[in-house]
């Protein structure tokens, strides 16, 4: 229970132990059965990791002065979802949305425009491009000035 406590899982029962023979140790029973193990194992075959570089690179590239070509903005497109999508996920995570009235509103404006299509018009689109990376950075900023996202010294 100490390396529980110690290593922030909070201290509680343990699930039931296996019958074991005598003089072997006593084994540890999964609290998710088989389904739900195979499901968790799929999700962490399928997370990325959060990349501030490639978020502030794709930022810069949608509010470069020179608008991103016409082939690359659906790319953009989908790239900024995922930044708005993994942004908001942080921040619901840790409770930006109760604490925080600046943050409520980031998030709100990230599921909206996640929602929101494509324009047709290329003038259109590098304008909606814009203003996802321009949120995108909004919420970035907001999440590190609350402590949400905190720096990661390179060592």
């Amino acid at each position: 229970m100490i390396a529980h406590a110690q290593a922030g899982v909070p201290a509680g029962p343990m699930p039931p132990s296996r019958a074991v023979p005598d003089g072997q140790a006593e084994g540890w029973v999964s609290p998710l059965g088989p389904t739900e193990l195979r499901r968790l194992l799929q999700k962490m075959r399928a997370w990325e990791p959060f990349d501030a570089d490639a978020l502030l690179d794709d930022v810069a590239t949608a509010l470069d002065h020179v608008p991103p070509a016409e082939e690359h903005q659906a790319r953009l497109a989908a790239r900024l979802r995922g930044h708005l999508i993994r942004l908001v996920d942080i921040a619901l995570g840790g409770a930006a949305d109760v604490e925080d009235d600046i943050a409520l509103a980031l998030i709100e404006r990230a599921r909206d425009m996640r929602l929101d299509a494509m324009p047709g018009e290329p003038r259109s689109t590098v304008g909606h491009l814009r203003r996802m990376a321009w949120t995108v950075n909004e919420l970035l900023e907001r999440l590190s000035a609350t402590g949400r996202l905190t720096p990661v010294d390179a060592t």
